[in-house]
């Protein structure tokens, strides 16, 4: 079955009718030339390993310390959520509500949608609910903003290291790597191999 795809040109908005776009290739604006969308290779297989490789360092990013502390003999770890928590009992609700947010459960979610998502599209299958779980995603990805917290992160390190001895954990090693790989899964995740794949099953 032969499906199309309505879609206009985010340069000029004329609409095109848009069939099946090999991989690797583009589908052009047949007035300006614009790119309207690209498919990329290996979209579905590669989304889907990052996706996977994405949760697992999600667990380890939660389950283990974030940082170690040792200050003239006393000791103490914390991870995310302990973070958060500490800036909630300090009468930061606000900012404890932005970090868990947008640190953790935004990121989260994204995971657990495109794993929901993908996964039955590889057994050529369409999800339930496929397109308002689409949505959403769009709704909520700009929102995760896990680089800007470990950049913050970095910059406590720093200052921290001046007045006692800082330990990096784990999860801050699996925290870092989560960053990209959640990055390199976002430019691989293809939407229009997604609607066309839905269209066959």
């Amino acid at each position: 079955m032969h499906n199309e795809l309505l879609i206009a040109c985010h340069e000029c908005d004329v609409l095109h009718r848009i069939g099946r776009v090999p991989e690797g290739d583009s589908a052009i604006c047949r007035r300006c030339g614009a790119v309207l969308f690209s498919h990329k290779k290996d979209s579905l297989d590669r989304s889907l390993a990052l996706t996977l490789a994405g949760l697992l360092l999600f667990i380890i990013a939660n389950a283990y310390p974030l940082l170690e502390i040792k200050l003239e003999g006393l000791y103490q770890a914390t991870n995310l959520f302990g973070g958060v928590k500490v800036l909630y009992s300090g009468g930061y609700w606000e900012i404890a509500l932005l970090v868990l947010c947008t640190a953790i459960l935004f990121p989260f979610l994204e995971l657990l949608i495109k794993l929901y998502i993908l996964l039955p599209m590889k057994l050529n299958r369409r999800p339930w609910k496929m397109i308002s779980l689409l949505n959403f995603l769009e709704t909520i990805k700009p929102w995760g903003m896990m680089e800007v917290f470990m950049l913050g992160i970095l910059v406590s390190v720093v200052k921290l290291l001046k007045m006692m001895t800082v330990i990096p954990g784990h999860s801050l090693y699996a925290f870092f790597v989560l960053i990209f790989v959640m990055a390199a899964g976002t430019a691989s995740f293809d939407t229009h191999e997604i609607w066309e794949k839905a269209g066959d099953s």
